[in-house]
């Protein structure tokens, strides 16, 4: 493993309107998922040698003396730009000891990953949600184990992440999905996405966020197109075709598919709505139950 400097880890986000987070925190830097549509290598996040995983230096330091430093607790967030729980999670434990750091010091914690890895950690998660919120949002993309291997090479198979989920909701730590990229012309399907929602409620999921299409920019777009062309020859030609140069590519068939899961999701009782999935977690926690009730 390979250490990188870093002057801070804990930051104030510009909005809470992503699942209602008010800090942002990344320990590790670049990602070996190897997921062929990762808005990250995009130029600029300017992270070079992407698919290598690096910590940052001193990081539990660093943490515990941001989070003491800090006049507001909140929800921090982690998993936007690199997996908190990649491979070397598992000896390192720098995500499990900063979650120690996280309860320890009063804050919640919302988690996006695509390892079953995060089901370790159900004991502090547990610890956090006796007095902050808690959410663990975990990336399923397809139904269809095969066709994951292909858009996401080196992450554990859905059914695997699907066990990981019904772990966590059957010790009581909120969970769901986060059904995201849906990708034109590949898993933009009526039946991944009705499969995935029944799976869920199965899993013991609250909730499934979506997003029907990709978004792509310069070396992002690159990586992707050679990978079309390596695993869905004639692919590459219909996205260029249909989006040019276009940074936002939503599904041909977006608002279809949205209220398809949308139908899902009310029969199956899960939420769909970001303002709907923050005020459930949230519930009974700080200023929002006093604003509730």
């Amino acid at each position: 493993m390979e250490y990188i400097p870093a002057k801070t880890i804990v930051s104030r986000t510009k909005s809470s309107d992503w699942f209602g987070a008010e800090y942002n925190m990344n320990i590790y830097r670049g990602c070996c998922h190897g997921c062929i549509y990762c808005d990250s290598r995009s130029d600029c996040y300017r992270v070079e040698n992407f698919d290598s995983v690096r910590a940052k230096e001193n990081a539990l330091t660093l943490i515990r003396d941001e989070l003491r430093r800090k006049v507001k607790t909140g929800v921090i967030a982690t998993g936007a730009m690199s997996d908190p729980y990649n491979p070397f999670e598992k000896e390192l434990k720098l995500t499990r000891h900063a979650l120690e750091l996280i309860n320890a010091f009063g804050f919640g914690v919302s988690i996006a990953t695509k390892s079953p890895l995060v089901a370790r950690d159900i004991g502090i998660l547990r610890d956090i949600a006796q007095h902050s919120p808690v959410i663990i949002k975990l990336t399923i993309t397809t139904f269809d184990d095969e066709l994951c291997k292909k858009l996401e090479p080196n992450v554990a198979a859905a059914r695997e992440r699907f066990r990981a989920l019904k772990e966590l909701s059957d010790c009581g730590v909120y969970s769901g999905i986060l059904l995201m990229p849906v990708l034109p012309f590949i898993n933009d399907t009526e039946e991944n996405i009705i499969q995935i929602a029944r799976a869920a409620k199965e899993s013991g999921a609250r909730f499934i966020y979506p997003a029907f299409g990709v978004t792509l920019r310069d070396a992002q777009r690159e990586y992707f197109y050679q990978k079309l062309d390596e695993f869905f020859p004639d692919t590459t030609e219909k996205y260029i075709k249909r989006y040019g140069g276009r940074y936002s590519c939503a599904s041909p068939r977006a608002k279809q598919l949205y209220s398809i899961l949308a139908e899902e999701c009310k029969e199956l009782g899960l939420l769909y709505k970001m303002r709907d999935i923050i005020r459930s977690y949230k519930l009974g926690y700080g200023d929002l139950q006093m604003s509730l009730f």
